[in-house]
């Protein structure tokens, strides 16, 4: 794999070990790199769901601003409506989920905004076809 296109997207977070467990939860993500960046003095954690070469990096700060928030957001697609409402009654229960889950026409799908400890936002979705519409532009 080379790093070529999009790799990574950075948030500040003020609770490491709250924001690995939220991602590990809602987004299927684990760390596949950790470190103490010595120049900084902070912790730094790079989260991928192994299925393409794109990393979140968490970086911990005293203070995570400014926040990736609705509109602007993670997008995560689920394999299923069952998974995704499972998930939303997950985060319902743990008083994260932000709206939906909801149905909107295509190509938006089947959606949901989920609020991550820091008050970034992360979309969980199901439907919105993006992988497909990306290899069919690609032919």
């Amino acid at each position: 794999m080379s790093d070529v296109g999009l790799t990574h997207i950075a948030l500040p977070v003020s609770d490491m070990e709250a924001s690995l467990q939220f991602y590990a939860t809602y987004a299927g993500m684990h760390i596949v790199h950790e470190r103490t960046d010595t120049e900084r003095g902070v912790r730094v954690a790079w989260l991928s769901d192994q299925t393409r070469p794109f990393v979140i990096v968490l970086i911990q700060k005293d203070v995570a601003q400014p926040v990736l928030s609705p509109l602007a957001h993670l997008g995560v697609g689920c394999e299923s409506r069952v998974a995704m409402d499972t998930l939303c009654d997950q985060a319902r229960q743990a008083g994260v989920l932000l709206e939906g889950p909801t149905e909107s026409p295509y190509p938006v799908g089947y959606w949901a905004f989920l609020r991550d400890p820091d008050g970034h936002t992360l979309e969980l979705s199901y439907g919105q076809e993006i992988g497909l519409t990306v290899a069919q532009s690609l032919e």
